[in-house]
């Protein structure tokens, strides 16, 4: 899977909470107020089951969940180890 894949699929979860509002892969979707810590649950929800992952304790960083490029590199890099 590549990172296009990924962002794709990123990006699709996240448009439903974005309120149409747009984001650069760089944004901070919490501190800009669109979403609640409380999806931060539902993001790490997500990418297990949509990339078939089961995340550490180590990858639970927030930074890894608080913007589209953090979910990519979180995602592309443990598919890597994975492969």
């Amino acid at each position: 899977m590549t990172n296009d894949d990924v962002r794709a699929r990123v990006r699709e979860f996240l448009a439903p909470h974005l309120a149409g509002q747009p984001l650069a892969d760089n944004d901070d979707f919490f501190a800009l107020g669109y979403v609640n810590s409380l999806f931060a649950m539902q993001l790490a929800l997500f990418v297990e089951k949509e990339f078939a992952l089961t995340l550490s304790p180590a990858d639970m960083d927030f930074d890894n969940f608080r913007t589209v490029d953090g979910l990519v590199r979180l995602v592309t890099s443990r598919t890597a180890t994975a492969a």
